[in-house]
């Protein structure tokens, strides 16, 4: 998402040009909140219908558009079951797919080669196929708490705990796809990247959580770096860049979230350049980035994620060597209830 929608629908932009486009996006946000109440309430009645897969179904979705970090817990849960015998799928929409996998897709394959991912519109036929063709027992479905067509066993919804409620708005005005009270629906709470925020401010999120959700259990989290990787899959230690002065960029939906990584990793920022959200690098792009390295890669590195790399594929820009930074899921609380959560959907 560009800096300068947000930087609009964070309040941040000022006078009377910015207030009146707020102003038009709060008005064209009433009709979409209508559609999502309406939508839910059709679900909630039975009066839409909802498909059983005939296998355990879990979720892992968010209330926000943008990057709450569900690739790394989905990874988590898969392997999760995978350790307990179980041969799962992912299924997901596949936003920025329109020439192949996207960039999540191209990740989980490279994390999880022995998982099939399969990427649609249509989740219930999805579901249909991994179960008749690929034989699974279990499916998780990927970005999927508003995809409410397919029944499922358990909901995981994640909050960042940096920007939890979207700026407290629905879309467009802000970035909630629907209201917070949804979280009722719920199974597990997951909060993301509390590293990044100061412990009372974790405290007063948890109580909105709890208030919301009574019955809900709170899962505190992080993201985890692991390692340096290239696109020929050779490592670095965490530390071998730690007082580099590194060029930076990303595509991702927060890229705030990784620059701040970064830093507290120990590396020196010589300029950071982000990307939409699942952005698809052309040849442009690539001559660009080169030039951008070229001028502020002082010492011939320069590091993105490895969503990014994914899709770029390339092991240099121009004369600079082109690492990214892996992630896991790093759970901080709760890590027992999570997993029991799990594995009590499996039934």
């Amino acid at each position: 998402m560009h800096d300068s929608l947000l930087t609009l629908l964070a309040g941040e932009r000022r006078g009377l040009g910015a207030a009146l486009e707020r102003c038009g996006l709060q008005l064209a946000a009433v009709p979409y909140s209508w559609a999502v109440a309406i939508r839910n309430r059709l679900f909630d009645l039975g009066w839409r219908a909802i498909h059983q897969a005939g296998v355990p179904v879990v979720s892992v979705g968010n209330l926000t558009v943008g990057g709450t970090g569900k690739t790394p817990c989905v990874e988590y849960v898969a392997r999760l079951f995978c350790q307990l015998n179980r041969r799962v799928a992912i299924l997901s929409r596949g936003y920025g797919s329109r020439e192949g996998p996207n960039d999540e897709a191209l990740l989980l394959k490279e994390n999880l080669p022995d998982v099939p991912h399969l990427q649609a519109a249509d989740r219930v036929a999805l579901a249909q196929r991994a179960v008749e063709q690929l034989k699974c027992d279990v499916l998780l479905l990927d970005d999927g708490f508003q995809h409410r067509r397919l029944a499922r066993d358990l909901d995981l919804v994640l909050l960042d705990a940096t920007q939890p409620w979207g700026f407290g708005h629905l879309l467009p005005r802000g970035l909630l796809r629907e209201s917070r009270r949804g979280l009722e629906r719920a199974g597990v709470v997951l909060v993301t990247r509390c590293d990044q925020v100061p412990q009372p401010a974790l405290d007063r999120l948890q109580a909105e959580v709890t208030q919301l959700a009574p019955q809900t259990p709170v899962i505190l989290t992080s993201h985890r770096p692991t390692e340096w990787i290239d696109a020929e899959r050779r490592t670095k230690p965490l530390e071998q860049f730690v007082g580099k002065r590194v060029a930076a960029f990303c595509g991702i939906g927060n890229p705030e979230a990784f620059r701040r990584t970064l830093v507290d990793l120990g590396v020196t920022l010589g300029a950071f350049r982000s990307f939409p959200d699942h952005h698809a690098y052309r040849r442009n792009d690539i001559e660009s980035l080169c030039n951008w390295a070229r001028q502020n890669a002082t010492e011939g590195i320069v590091v993105t994620t490895q969503k990014d790399l994914v899709k770029l594929r390339l092991t240099r820009l121009g004369e600079c060597e082109l690492w990214a930074l892996r992630i896991q899921l790093r759970i901080h609380a709760g890590q027992d209830t999570l997993d029991r959560k799990l594995k009590e959907a499996l039934g």
